[in-house]
């Protein structure tokens, strides 16, 4: 048996960029910043941050495409996927993706517009899990 699951929660390093692809299928990107602090043998707090690019499909893109914006904490589910291509000069590419099943808005950004109440809970019809925009917790400090 192999588990391929990951769980991050983390903030949104720019709006998201959704496109529309065959067949009208929305996808969208997204950048995720995760943190991690701890005091080095000095004493001294020391931060780290990783990126991962999150890639969410069909009803989860339309709720980022309607909701996420820059600088939000966002819970995401899913598994991590490496897929490689050729560039233009034949050099092997790749790029690791973590592609999203579930998406769960924490907390609320300055600024943006809570959800309005006859939108409801949305659910993608290919296994996606259902999404509560949870637009009544107080925000978290942000690390940027």
């Amino acid at each position: 048996m192999s588990v391929n699951k990951v769980i991050l929660v983390g903030n949104v390093g720019a709006d998201p960029e959704v496109r529309y692809i065959e067949s009208n299928t929305p996808v969208c990107n997204l950048r995720i910043a995760t943190s991690e602090s701890y005091k080095n043998r000095s004493g001294e707090k020391v931060t780290t941050t990783e990126w991962h690019t999150v890639v969410l499909w069909r009803g989860l893109a339309e709720i980022a495409e309607k909701y996420v914006k820059k600088g939000m904490q966002l819970y995401i589910e899913g598994k991590i996927r490496t897929r490689s291509w050729d560039d233009k000069d034949g050099n092997k590419r790749y790029a690791t993706e973590i592609i999203a099943d579930v998406l769960q808005l924490l907390g609320k950004r300055e600024g943006a517009e809570p959800p309005r109440q006859d939108d409801g809970p949305q659910t993608d019809k290919q296994n996606e899990k259902t999404v509560i925009p949870e637009s009544d917790q107080e925000p978290d400090d942000l690390p940027f």
